[in-house]
């Protein structure tokens, strides 16, 4: 949880404003329940980053879309890891039957939509002015990416 709440603490790209506890890690777990979890560690085994998908909506009329989520710790952004992990999460979830792969993203997020955007995600939908962190607000943006 170090690396999610660096995000919570210090950018738009982890949507609580205040850190969270350990046992938080729970609902990230529960949440991808069946779905793929993935993490990325260093040859020493200290945790670079992880990713997961989890369904977009319990309904089976919606099994085929999951939405994915993933956080690098800051001092390896920009190595390609995101991108190994979002390769290996789209595999996966072809193997699962997904075809369509959404990500929720705060408008103050660019790098994250950007590498979005560089990876076939585009924007299919916008809440304006829905969320408000660090005295700003700030739109919610769905990208997808049909696989």
């Amino acid at each position: 949880m170090a690396i999610y709440n660096y995000y919570v603490e210090n950018s738009f790209a982890a949507f609580p404003e205040r850190k969270v506890s350990s046992e938080s890690f729970d609902l990230f777990m529960n949440l991808s329940q069946g779905y793929p979890f993935l993490t990325a560690k260093s040859e020493e085994g200290n945790v670079l980053g992880f990713g997961l998908l989890h369904a977009y909506n319990p309904m089976s009329t919606f099994s085929r879309a999951a939405e994915v989520t993933y956080f690098i710790s800051p001092e390896e952004t920009r190595l390609g890891i995101g991108q190994m992990i979002l390769d290996r999460l789209i595999e996966d979830a072809k193997k699962l039957g997904i075809t369509s792969i959404l990500a929720c993203i705060s408008s103050e997020n660019q790098p994250s939509l950007a590498f979005h955007r560089k990876n076939g995600f585009r924007e299919c939908g916008r809440f304006i002015n829905i969320g408000r962190k660090m005295g700003m607000d700030f739109d919610v943006v769905w990208m997808q990416k049909l696989i």
